[in-house]
C-alpha cells in the first residue's frame, strides 16, 4: 500500500491554485503521484498565462505544455477549471467557445467568470449559461459572502477582502461536476449560518450530479476549524460524506 501525506490521507480532492501561477516542475508532479492513489483527484487550475495574459487567444502551445506537464496524474484529474478574470467579458465568448472545443475530450472542465454581466441575469448570463451546458463545463461557483460579511479587524480579513471577489452566489448547474468554492472568514457562528444554504442545494443537486467543494479561509490555518466548525451539518444533508476529516494543520502534498 502506497504511503500517504497527512493529506491524502483525510481528503479525497485537492484545488491545485499553484498552477495558475506556474507550471509544476517534473519531478513535483511525480512526487504527487507518489503521494495519492487512484481514488484521489486534483483539480488544476489553468496558468495565467493562457487565461489572463493571453484572453485564450493563440495558446495552443502553452495549453499542450501543461497538459504534457501534468500528464502523469491523468487518470486522477477530478475537473481542469479555467478562472477568468474580470476584464473577460461577454464579447470575449467566441474565444471561450473556441478554447474549450479545442480541449482534449478526456477531461471535466470547469470556468470560473468574474465580469459583473456574467451576474446580471441578462443576455450575457444567459449565452455564457447556454454555451457551458451545451459543452458539458461546469460553471464555477464563488461563493465570498462570508469573507466579505467578516468584521476587517485584522490584516489578514483586510487583504482578502480586497483580493477576493464580491460577486452574486448564482447557483446554477451547466453539467455533471459543479464546484462550489465557500471563502469562509475568521468567523465561524457567521461561516455555519451563511453556509447553510448549500445544505439543502448540494444533496439536491448530488441526486444526480457529483458535486466538488472546496472550502477556504484567508489564513490558512484556520481551514481546519471551518471544517469542523461545518461538517456536522453537512454530514447530516449528506450521509455520504463520512465522518469529518482530521486534518492536519499543515500540508506537504503542495
Amino acid at each position: 500500500m502506497r504511503q500517504l501525506t497527512p493529506q491524502t490521507r483525510h481528503v479525497n480532492c485537492v484545488e491545485g491554485n499553484t498552477t495558475l501561477y506556474a507550471l509544476p516542475k517534473a519531478d513535483i508532479v511525480a512526487r504527487w503521484y507518489e503521494q495519492t492513489t487512484d481514488d484521489f483527484r486534483f483539480c488544476f487550475k489553468f496558468p495565467a498565462t493562457i487565461s489572463h495574459q493571453a484572453s485564450l487567444h493563440h495558446c495552443d502551445d502553452l495549453t499542450a505544455e501543461f497538459f504534457d506537464r501534468l500528464a502523469p496524474l491523468a487518470a486522477r484529474i477530478g475537473q481542469y477549471w479555467l478562472q477568468l478574470p474580470a476584464t473577460f467579458g461577454p464579447t470575449d465568448l467566441p474565444a471561450l467557445w473556441h478554447f474549450l472545443d479545442t480541449l482534449p475530450k478526456t477531461f471535466t472542465y470547469g470556468v470560473e467568470v468574474r465580469h459583473p454581466l456574467f451576474f446580471a441575469k441578462g443576455e450575457a448570463e444567459t449565452a455564457l449559461n447556454r454555451g457551458l451546458m451545451q459543452r458539458g463545463v461546469n460553471r464555477v461557483i464563488l461563493d465570498s459572502r462570508p469573507v466579505h460579511s467578516a468584521v476587517p479587524h485584522s490584516e489578514t480579513i483586510i487583504a482578502a477582502q480586497r483580493k477576493k471577489p464580491k460577486v452574486p452566489v448564482h447557483a446554477i448547474v451547466t453539467a455533471h461536476n459543479p464546484l462550489v468554492r465557500f471563502i469562509g472568514s475568521d468567523d465561524m457562528a457567521q461561516n455555519r449560518e451563511l453556509f447553510a444554504v448549500w445544505l439543502k442545494t448540494l444533496p439536491q443537486w448530488a441526486s444526480n450530479t457529483t458535486p466538488y467543494l472546496f472550502l477556504h479561509t484567508p489564513d490558512i490555518a484556520q481551514a481546519p476549524e471551518l471544517v469542523d466548525t461545518l461538517w456536522r451539518d453537512l454530514r447530516a444533508a449528506l450521509p455520504d460524506v463520512g465522518a469529518a476529516p482530521a486534518i492536519p494543520q499543515q500540508s506537504s502534498l503542495f
